[in-house]
């Protein structure tokens, strides 16, 4: 038995009809159109995702911890192995030089420099700080460590 295209249709029962609402009291889903009496949801229906029915919401409830020290002062790092490689003997080392060469990306509040790695280099070094590990190296090495 062959079936043809126009001979096709759904199989019985299995497409259901949609809800025919707001069409008389007869229907059984005529007068509030199966919305129900009165209520928050009369109007538009739409309550906001946090809305936690007038009660103190759980973002006004939860503590705010810690707090931003406007007066910190963030350093940008640099380590002395880094300093090793990037440079000669006898070079000089400032900031501005730190971000010519792309060593550094910003200079934030300050170039601190750090004592990770070793210095064999003697180098004239200008930062804003240095750690004291760092600056008993530079001096072994027969550098200089110059605060700016």
């Amino acid at each position: 038995m062959a079936f043809k295209v126009d001979d096709l249709s759904p199989m019985p029962g299995s497409r259901k009809r949609s809800k025919r609402i707001g069409r008389g009291t007869g229907s059984g889903m005529g007068k509030t159109a199966t919305r129900g009496h009165k209520g928050q949801g009369r109007g538009t229906g739409k309550v906001a995702a946090r809305f936690e029915g007038g009660q103190t919401p759980l973002f006004r409830r939860t503590p705010i911890k810690g707090f931003k020290n406007r007066n910190a002062v963030e350093y940008a790092t640099v380590n002395l192995s880094t300093l090793e490689e990037r440079f000669e003997a006898g070079s000089e080392v400032t900031p501005e030089i730190l971000l010519q060469k792309k060593i550094l990306k910003n200079l934030k509040d300050g170039v601190k420099v750090l004592a990770r790695g070793e210095i064999t280099k003697s180098l004239n070094i200008k930062a804003n700080a240095f750690s004291a590990a760092a600056k008993e190296k530079i001096e072994s090495a027969g550098g200089k460590a110059e605060v700016v």
